[in-house]
């Protein structure tokens, strides 16, 4: 197949998210208002709840077997590389350009979290479609893109809300210290709010009333058995526990799309499960089938959401133009060629899988745009939400050419 014609089964896919995109930023217009902020928020947390866990289960439950499993053992390991890699040509960034410091966690996250989820669902079943697609039968090749990008979405979701999600808080939080610390204006008033907690909690006693009146408290060592010494330090052990999970946001590694990809896997991969639910002679077969009428409101509903989301850039402006474009530099130039050395290596060792379609989605791994939940993270720590705002709008535009051109290779590459 000659590179024009792969060029060309590239660039449908990229063209018809472009127009979906294109559609969601009309509809988030103020002279439209059909898809506004408020109507986005609601939208978002259907797909968020609703729409991509039945997706992510659907497709995974279908295509994934207990011999499969053994299959897709590279893909965590390849996006965890993704994220190393791409958070190392971040930090190089960051020293280069001198990046202010509530700027450094959204650069970081920037560069090492791609679109995971969202691309590969519609880029990869768009490419199966396409008569001169290198990928073989079309129907078992769209049921096995969607299986390797739900996959895809559910590892990343993960990665992105334990990794980058700290990085971006770290980052917020230091950004705050130093603003504070560089203010000079503190009052009295301000120190007081500031340090509003006594120094002897009132959890430390039954009554802050049994230390009134005294100016020193006398506190006296008792022997403790080692029962009590026990307690004691599973007290505390569980104290760290908990202290540590709220540090990494717990239950944000949790997410929707996760639980949607384990129950997928468990209904898969248990051949009981699977013959009850799965196929045309399953007595359960409508929960599957209730789960992939849900399952594919979630490609254009998210799409349509990108684009409004990317209204708020065209309104924003204050970051650095050489910025903007060193994070296109590490995502669209760097780290594919990086990630074709990295594939090139682990079919040299012979751990790389011989599917053609489930190299092409390792290789574009490496060159997707930044993951739009990045905006939601600056939004919720309040660190470089408008700049977010530009970055995601230009990386996007950037992003069909990019995409398109790498695509095109990556096919060639495989084929």
């Amino acid at each position: 197949m000659g590179f024009l014609d792969l060029f060309v089964v590239a660039s449908i896919p990229i063209l018809k998210v472009l127009l979906v995109t294109a559609l969601g930023l009309y509809l988030a217009l103020d002279t439209v208002d059909i898809l506004g902020e408020s109507a986005r928020k609601h939208v978002n947390r259907m797909a968020f709840f609703v729409f991509n866990p039945a997706l992510v289960g659907s497709n995974l439950a279908r295509t994934v077997t207990s011999e499969s499993i053994l299959k897709l053992w590279l893909m965590p390991v390849n996006i965890l590389i993704t994220f190393l890699i791409g958070s190392a040509l971040g930090w190089m960034l960051i020293k280069v350009s001198k990046v202010p410091s509530h700027l450094k966690g959204l650069v970081l996250g920037c560069c090492a979290a791609g679109n995971l989820g969202n691309l590969p669902i519609i880029i990869l079943p768009a490419v199966c479609k396409e008569k001169s697609s290198p990928f073989g039968d079309p129907e078992s090749c769209r049921a096995n893109a969607m299986a390797y990008s739900s996959l895809s979405m559910a590892i990343g979701a993960v990665y992105l809300w334990s990794y980058v999600f700290n990085i971006v808080r770290i980052s917020s939080m230091k950004a705050a210290a130093e603003s504070k610390v560089a203010d000079p204006t503190m009052d009295k008033q301000t120190l007081q709010q500031e340090f509003s907690e006594p120094l002897l909690t009132s959890t430390n006693y039954d009554s802050m009333d049994d230390i009134n009146g005294y100016e020193h408290v006398l506190v006296i060592p008792s022997s403790k058995s080692l029962a009590d010494r026990t307690v004691s330090i599973w007290t505390k052990v569980t104290q760290n526990l908990e202290s540590f999970a709220e540090k990494i946001n717990l239950k944000s590694l949790l997410a929707p799309s996760t639980m949607g990809a384990i129950v997928g896997f468990i209904i898969g991969g248990v051949p009981l499960i699977r013959r009850l639910v799965i196929g045309q002679s399953a007595p359960f077969r409508v929960i599957e089938d209730s789960a992939l009428l849900l399952g594919d409101a979630s490609i254009p509903i998210v799409t349509l959401i990108m684009g409004g989301n990317l209204l708020r850039g065209l309104r924003s402006s204050g970051i650095q133009r050489s910025l903007v474009i060193g994070i296109m530099a590490v995502r669209y130039v760097l780290l594919p060629i990086i990630g074709i050395a990295v594939l090139k290596g682990l079919a040299y060792l012979g751990l790389l899988h011989d599917d053609p379609l489930y190299v092409f989605i390792l290789l574009l791994q490496y060159a997707l745009p930044p993951a739009m939940n990045i905006g939601t993270m600056t939004q919720l720590f309040g660190a470089g939400e408008s700049e977010c705002s530009v970055v995601m709008l230009w990386t996007y535009a950037f992003a069909s050419l990019s995409l398109t051109l790498w695509s095109t290779f990556f096919m060639w590459l495989v084929s």
